[in-house]
């Protein structure tokens, strides 16, 4: 069970980064579907997971745990990865 929310921030980082990689390589699957189908699906693997892992690092930080740059660093990546999932699905096709 994970019991500090540094360490949720970064699993649901992880997570984002292996629904990308798992969304690449199932890309020729995924190109029959509508545009806005293919959206939704990013939206929900990609970005909502990034949004839950900043709000979790930031309850870490706010809480005084023990690894607080873990949280941090949780925001940060997860701010990051968020944020340009976002343009990318904004701007894209």
């Amino acid at each position: 069970m994970l019991s500090h929310n540094g360490t949720k921030s970064i699993s649901l980082f992880l997570f984002s980064v292996f629904a990308l990689l798992l969304l690449t390589l199932f890309e020729t699957v995924l190109a029959g579907l509508a545009t806005s189908t293919e959206r939704i699906i990013g939206v929900f693997l990609l970005v909502i997971p990034g949004l839950i892992g900043i709000v979790f690092g930031a309850l870490g930080i706010f809480k005084n745990e023990s690894r607080k740059w873990l949280a941090v660093t949780g925001v940060i990546l997860n701010g990051l990865f968020a944020a340009f999932m976002t343009f990318v699905l904004l701007f894209a096709g």
